[in-house]
């Protein structure tokens, strides 16, 4: 995907971090009300630029885990205090426990329930037991609709706007495609159009549930609460690892 490789360090102007904050607040929240009182450390799986760490490591000490090297780059530069680790959050194994394991939208990115499975178990396997666990996928079975968004910002000398145009080729399998159409002005003035395909999964709750239980977690569902999203749009699943 040329968002995460090529086009990498424009994305700051794509996803800019500021725009996180009310968010990650929420992410942060949810975490404190599942959490048995000890919190401090947080792995995020797929952390990409760093934007919501940008935000929660002012409240938790965070460890990010990005396979993108470039990616890796920009939330250095965001987040120089921050650990960052190259992994695939299908098959990372630190040997180490954290009070809490994030996964933010990178978990779209598993398109079977295989994938989501061994993504689940690695955050198992790095949540202490009564720790817990967070993910936050852009839709579920139930809630997906296709749709177009756009946005994008300005840079010092240079600038970007995007259109994301969302649809499912087929409603019976579990992915959809997302294509982003992205025009990039470079600092001396010159434009060029980008094209990027993403293939995304999306899932049933009630698979969510299951798989979150078979791992070993005990899971609850959680209206994302935000003031630009509709009541009802997103759920995440808040999943404490059981003590024993």
């Amino acid at each position: 995907m040329k968002m995460y490789d090529d086009l990498a360090a424009w994305w700051p102007l794509l996803s800019p971090p500021v725009d996180y904050e009310e968010e990650a607040a929420f992410y942060a929240r949810c975490l404190r009300e599942a959490s048995d009182g000890r919190l401090g450390t947080v792995l995020e799986l797929g952390s990409g630029g760093g934007n919501n760490a940008s935000h929660m490591k002012r409240s938790f000490e965070m460890t990010l885990v990005e396979p993108s090297r470039g990616m890796r780059d920009v939330s250095r530069s965001l987040n120089p205090e921050c650990e960052h680790l190259d992994g695939d959050m299908r098959t990372l194994r630190l040997d180490r426990q954290f009070d809490a394991v994030f996964v933010h939208d990178a978990v779209c990115y598993m398109t079977t329930l295989d994938d989501l499975r061994r993504a689940m178990t690695t955050a198992f396997v790095h949540t202490r037991p009564g720790g817990v666990a967070l993910f936050a996928p852009d839709c579920l079975r139930e809630t997906y609709r296709d749709e177009t968004d756009h946005g994008g910002s300005d840079g010092e000398r240079r600038g970007l706007r995007y259109l994301a145009w969302t649809w499912d080729p087929d409603p019976a399998d579990t992915t959809c495609t997302v294509e982003y159409v992205i025009v990039l002005r470079e600092a001396d003035g010159a434009v060029r159009v980008e094209h990027d395909r993403h293939v995304e999964g999306v899932f049933a709750r009630a698979d969510w549930l299951r798989l979150l239980q078979e791992v070993g977690f005990d899971a609850t569902v959680v209206p994302f609460a935000h003031s630009e999203e509709a009541p009802g749009t997103l759920e995440v699943f808040v999943a404490r690892r059981r003590s024993r």
